[in-house]
């Protein structure tokens, strides 16, 4: 129906968001270096609420390597979120709503919450309030690090997020070696331990991950340990026992 309407102006197509080649959306004449202004090309959208998160965190995977719809340089975004991720994306150090989305965001991008839409304003209503976000790619980001490496330290750093940093942090590390590599990592990296998660910023991000980078140098096998990974594995494992102790009885 839009099509229609507009003839030679839009081009509707329907599929996966998560899955769609933006990147072959476009004319290749669009594209500008990085470090010039964003291109003519600008990613707008009412998300849903259920994929806007994992969305934004492989866009923004995209801006770290320049890929996806960061091919035409610099593309910015404007998003809807729940009001509450929109805070989170947004959030200053030291604020309630401080979380790994607001590093994993700000480190890229300028990020601002430009308004908040009341649920009323939308049919159906949704139970929530809606947040808007501009995302501007920054030249230069704060984090030179890959970003699987900066979200592993940023998500280890927030599992814990009432609890002091070195909480979180020490789960980047295998057991027998926790205690010595955390207060390694932390001294190096001239962070306080007894920080809470969110009173952690950008900068302290940034030197942790340099740490961190070089610490995973010196110990090639550091970086595949994933403690969330080997503590399913131990609760599938003891499902398994008890599953046979069970059966024999």
């Amino acid at each position: 129906m839009l099509s229609d309407a507009a003839p030679g102006k839009l081009r509707i197509v329907h599929g996966d968001v998560l899955t769609f080649k933006i990147e072959r959306a476009f004319p290749g004449s669009l594209k500008r270096q990085w470090e010039d202004d964003p291109p003519n090309v600008h990613i707008i959208g009412n998300l849903p609420f259920n994929v806007s998160t994992p969305l934004i965190i492989k866009w923004l995977e995209n801006v770290s390597c320049r890929g996806g719809p960061f091919v035409y340089g610099r593309t910015q975004m404007t998003l809807t979120f729940q009001k509450e991720v929109a805070e989170r994306l947004t959030a200053n150090t030291g604020s309630k709503q401080r979380s790994r989305l607001s590093v994993m965001a700000q480190y890229l991008c300028n990020v601002q919450h430009i308004l908040t839409i009341p649920g009323q304003a939308f049919v159906p209503k949704p139970e929530v309030d809606v947040g808007v976000v501009h995302f501007t790619p920054l030249v230069q980001p704060r984090i030179e690090q890959p970003f699987k490496l900066v979200e592993k330290v940023v998500q280890n750093a927030f599992q814990f997020r009432r609890k002091y940093c070195y909480r979180g942090l020490g789960m980047l590390f295998p057991e027998v070696q926790r205690v010595e590599s955390t207060g390694k990592l932390l001294e190096l990296a001239d962070v306080d331990p007894t920080l809470r998660p969110s009173q952690l910023s950008v900068s302290h991000f940034k030197s942790l991950c340099d740490v961190y980078r070089k610490m995973c140098d010196e110990d090639p096998h550091l970086f595949a340990y994933n403690f969330r990974e080997l503590k399913q594995n131990k609760s599938k494992t003891q499902e398994k026992e008890d599953d046979k102790e069970r059966d024999r009885l």
